[in-house]
């Protein structure tokens, strides 16, 4: 297999901090990775802003979640200053597909668009290989 472009390299470097409990709890490292105009769609299929994450993240009461561990991570890049990743996570048992833009700006690569789907074993485990077949 093909080493990732320095580009995707960058952006999974990036994805892995963000899945790190310290820098979840951090606003600071936290805006240091997220794109001014990032948006997320969450695995409860709210809509999120950057303010409104790093506000949620890193409140007092804010959830912990167990260590959240990634698989299958892989990468693409789209052009000179996009990457598309998609990766598994799980935390605690729950399970999510995730996909994830990532842009390069001046201070370099950053998180533009993120959007997280809850899935269990009942569903296609490879959501990038095709359409399922219908029984």
């Amino acid at each position: 297999m093909a080493e990732p472009s320095s580009a995707v390299a960058a952006a999974i470097e990036g994805e892995l901090r963000l899945l790190d409990p310290e820098v979840r709890a951090s606003a600071g490292l936290l805006a240091s990775l997220l794109h001014p105009d990032f948006r997320e769609i969450g695995t409860s299929g709210r809509l999120w802003s950057r303010e409104t994450i790093i506000a949620s993240l890193t409140a007092d009461d804010a959830p912990r979640p167990g260590p959240l561990t990634a698989s299958r991570m892989c990468g693409e890049q789209l052009c000179a200053d996009l990457v598309h990743l998609t990766f598994d996570t799980e935390s605690k048992g729950v399970r999510s597909h995730r996909s994830s833009l990532w842009r390069l700006t001046a201070e370099g690569w950053r998180l533009y668009f993120h959007q997280a789907t809850p899935f269990s074993d009942d569903v296609l485990d490879d959501p990038f290989a095709g359409p399922a077949a219908e029984v």
